[in-house]
């Protein structure tokens, strides 16, 4: 127990250094391409803050995962993070769109670059965004939630590169118009990133059915038991980005007693954990019920 709680401490003090670094990305390059007029500076800072957001997440969930359920929230706060994501990925889209319209006008009426700035400050978000990467990376092989921040940031240290390449055509060649092409790169990166984020948190919150779970592979290995004749009424989620909930009804061929539809459920609970990741069931037992016997129930 002890061990867990100190995880649990480190999770938290590498995340809350992590989301400084990237506030000390974010502020300077945001100052730094405001002074220099570069579009790729601005368009990384704004990349560089979807990342304080993840972090601010990430950092949210590990505090709330200490919290138990009540009366009143019989879930707990397990669904925070999915709404947190679902904002900020829709916020990020809006973004990334006026930056493509802003790349678009540079392209248009290209200006003069102080590529020194760029260069600079695309230096800095290559260090502390690598910083940042070490600090979190054991802790991401105990945690999705820390290793989808994990793999943000490594993003990161390739955009800051990109922007850095950008800097030093401007710096020697005079070459302008990377500039914009930068910012766009990254635009329909967020775009990229955001969208699939959309996407998975969307889907969690309708309620579909998992996308790496067959619902007739399921249905498959619950009639396989030699005691159950039919499951149905079945609906399959997931609670959060990894907690998996099913509940079905399961038709018995015999009328059994309820000790021995206990041992078929517990049976049943081991089979779908092993092989589906499912993590919690709730089985209705019946036996001859006159009911819609149709595994989904439009």
């Amino acid at each position: 127990m002890s061990e867990h709680h100190h995880h649990h401490e480190l999770s938290g003090k590498n995340l809350f250094i992590t989301i400084v670094l990237n506030l000390i990305i974010t502020i300077s390059q945001i100052i730094g391409g405001l002074l220099s007029g570069s579009l790729a500076l601005l368009s990384d800072a704004v990349h560089n803050f979807s990342d304080v957001l993840a972090l601010v997440i990430a950092y949210w969930a590990n505090l709330l995962a200490s919290k138990d359920s009540s009366h009143t929230k019989t879930f707990g706060y397990k669904r925070a993070e999915i709404l947190a994501t679902l904002f900020n990925s829709s916020v990020l889209v809006g973004i990334a769109i006026f930056l493509i319209l802003e790349s678009f006008h540079k392209f248009y009426h290209p200006e003069p670059i102080n590529s020194v700035w760029v260069i600079a400050l695309g230096v800095l978000s290559i260090v502390l965004n690598a910083i940042s990467v070490l600090l979190i990376k054991d802790d991401a092989d105990d945690s999705m939630n820390i290793k989808a921040a994990y793999l943000h940031l490594l993003t990161d240290v390739m955009t800051s590169v990109a922007v850095v390449l950008g800097g030093l055509l401007m710096y020697y060649f005079n070459i302008f118009w990377i500039d914009p092409l930068v910012s766009l790169i990254i635009a329909f990166y967020l775009i990229w990133a955001s969208l699939g984020l959309l996407k998975e948190s969307g889907s969690i919150l309708m309620q579909f059915t998992p996308q790496e779970i067959d619902l007739d592979e399921v249905i498959l290995a619950i009639e396989n038991e030699k005691e159950i004749q039919n499951v149905h009424h079945i609906h399959i989620w997931k609670l959060s980005d990894h907690r998996v909930h099913l509940e079905a009804h399961l038709d018995f061929k015999e009328d059994v007693s309820l000790s021995f539809s206990n041992k078929v459920i517990m049976s049943l609970e081991k089979k779908l954990h092993d092989d589906f990741d499912i993590e919690h069931t709730t089985f209705q037992c019946e036996y001859e019920r006159d009911d819609d016997k149709r595994s989904v129930i439009k």
